[in-house]
């Protein structure tokens, strides 16, 4: 659920729970690392999250890959930028998503990536590790490179925050290897049934970076290295495929919605409502003017726009999600308890979804129920650190101090502040069962904490 910090969105960190291996090698590797200066923080909201696994879907099958587990998520971050750190997450940048024209263009974005994954050029990667280390803040860049698990129970996101300059040294991919992600990228494109001239359309937009500086150049250019030869390549393939694949109209819908919601709370609410007559889909142009509506604290006409929207999409879970959020945000409980418990119904599946469910029903004083929806949320997803804090607080008005130390030393390890994790670690351990799997997890985030300090 995308909700407010400023401008009307709440940004999720991608400093999420760790599964205890991984916490470990994340703590380990930081420590090779100076202070970071700017974490990256991913943009949590099941709609988005929904669409994008839309457009991946079928790409990624035809990489062989398994689009249950690989998913694609966003960065907050406006600039033009994608990249791989493990072999589960594609991590897109808000700012690329509104950046490209198409649908096409994204999902090319998206191959291209998941060529990353299937041409082994991580683990290349990961096996210079050693010399690696000692670049500024990459510590952290490694630390991500454990991002989910994969054992369905944990997950871990970017441990710290890092260096930009060191975090896109740290991606960079050669010449070759961006010219072998292309080939296998337009193959992926097209056994899916989609139109490589999005690969194409892509390499246009940045046909003119190589003849700016550096400090000029976008950031993605400076990790994805482009040459004339690669364009040429992608135009000599769409030439030799010989035909225009028709637009997936479902894929467009995705695409513009996505699009859509991301604009609705990074832009200026009047701009929204100026744009939005532009949306040719009725029930996405009435979401991003109840968004821009709420923003400006007229709830009223942001009921009625959303409520417009589900009219027309009544077995939208995403859409009863953001009329939850709404009424949550304006401090109506029973209303946004029943927004979400059935968005919950038509998508059981969605954890920011019942996690926003069990904070409205904690809300509204239905305390047992809320704790079940939020430690069940927490058991399908451990990237949402709004999540970690809710439950935290609510272990603690439940009188359950042990379990509310210890989700509080999680989150604090996961945002890599490890120094603060140790001591409600410590706490934790003192007050939870000895041996039992949350005293476990205390004495994990514990051992991670120590290795820091004796480093130091």
């Amino acid at each position: 659920m995308i909700c407010s910090h400023g401008c009307g969105m709440v940004i999720a960190c991608t400093r999420r729970l760790a599964s205890i291996p991984a916490l470990l090698f994340c703590a380990l590797l930081a420590l090779a690392a100076p202070r970071p200066v700017a974490a990256l923080t991913l943009l949590r909201d099941a709609d988005i999250e929904h669409g994008l696994t839309e457009l991946s879907f079928p790409i990624l099958r035809a990489a062989g890959l398994n689009p249950r587990t690989v998913r694609v998520m966003v960065v907050d971050d406006d600039t033009f930028n994608a990249f791989v750190l493990d072999h589960r997450t594609i991590y897109l940048h808000y700012g690329l998503i509104q950046s490209v024209d198409s649908a096409r263009m994204l999902q090319a974005v998206i191959a291209h990536e998941a060529a990353h994954i299937t041409n082994g050029h991580i683990a290349r990667r990961m096996g210079n590790m050693q010399s690696a280390r000692t670049a500024a803040g990459l510590g952290a860049a490694l630390a991500a490179m454990a991002a989910v698990a994969g054992n369905g129970e944990a997950a871990v996101g970017l441990a710290a925050g890092t260096q930009s300059a060191a975090l896109r040294g740290f991606l960079a991919h050669t010449r070759a290897e961006e010219a072998a992600a292309d080939r296998a990228a337009a193959g992926f494109l097209t056994y899916a049934g989609i139109d490589p001239r999005g690969l194409v359309e892509l390499h246009r937009a940045f046909a003119g970076q190589e003849l700016l500086s550096v400090s000029n150049q976008d950031v993605y250019m400076q990790s994805h290295p482009l040459t004339r030869d690669r364009l040429r390549a992608a135009q000599d393939y769409v030439e030799a495929f010989g035909r225009e694949l028709p637009a997936d109209p479902l894929h467009q819908y995705w695409f513009d919605r996505v699009r859509g919601k991301l604009s609705a709370f990074t832009r200026a609410p009047d701009w929204t409502l100026r744009r939005a007559p532009e949306e040719a889909n009725a029930d996405i142009r009435l979401m991003r003017q109840a968004v821009a509506y709420h923003r400006l604290g007229r709830l009223d006409a942001a009921l009625r726009a959303i409520d417009g929207a589900i009219a027309l999409r009544p077995e939208d879970a995403y859409y009863y999600d953001l009329r939850g959020q709404f009424l949550m945000e304006t401090r109506n409980w029973a209303g946004a308890v029943a927004a979400y418990d059935t968005a919950n119904r038509l998508a059981p599946n969605e954890p920011l979804i019942l996690a926003g469910l069990g904070r409205a029903q904690r809300a509204a004083g239905q305390g047992a129920a809320g704790l079940d929806s939020l430690e069940q949320a927490r058991s399908r997803d451990f990237r949402d650190a709004r999540l970690l804090h809710d439950l935290a607080l609510a272990y603690a008005q439940d009188g359950r101090p042990g379990m509310a130390a210890l989700v509080t030393a999680e989150r604090y390890a996961l945002e890599g502040r490890l120094e603060d994790a140790g001591p409600h670690a410590r706490r934790a351990a003192m007050q939870l069962p000895r041996g039992s799997p949350p005293w476990q997890r205390a004495q994990d985030v514990l051992s991670a904490s120590e290795k820091l300090q004796k480093r130091k």
